[in-house]
């Protein structure tokens, strides 16, 4: 199978590849037909205008060198981008900053795009959460005080 001199770039030196022990989110994905596993860890920060982006991010992948690939450019492709940015990555996205992948191989690129938008939107879903039970608590606290 041929690819392309990114690819096998990507495959034997992966960029960002590792664990983020304080990461703000971690998600999971997998393809049980291949069996290839990715998992991807993002650290949060603020740009210069306050959106919040993409500081750091990192992978560990459990596949062929395809999977190692796309992970790796993944990581490439989002960080520094606000988290609006990196959910509009796409597995074309991916593919093309390859320089191509092999029709067999295009759902690695699916497995890269899917890790970093399922994170993201973890990530989202999390904050949005803890804002959440941050006014639950706040308006309980504005209640007892006008109870006394």
């Amino acid at each position: 199978m041929k690819y392309s001199k990114k690819v096998i770039e990507h495959f034997r030196k992966p960029h960002n590849q590792g664990t983020l022990k304080k990461a703000d989110s971690i998600s999971t994905v997998g393809n049980p037909v291949c069996g290839d596993i990715m998992r991807l860890y993002l650290k949060i920060g603020k740009n210069k205008k306050g959106e919040e982006i993409i500081k750091n991010v990192k992978f560990e992948t459990l596949g062929c060198g395809a999977a190692i690939a796309t992970s790796s450019m993944v990581t490439d492709m989002a960080k520094g981008k606000t988290l609006k940015q990196a959910l509009k990555i796409t597995k074309k996205d991916v593919t093309s900053e390859l320089d191509w992948l092999p029709p067999v191989k295009q759902h690695c690129s699916n497995l890269a795009a899917d890790a970093l938008h399922e994170a993201v939107k973890k990530y989202l879903k999390e904050k949005k959460d803890k804002d959440k039970k941050k006014t639950c608590k706040s308006v309980k606290s504005k209640k007892k005080i006008k109870k006394k």
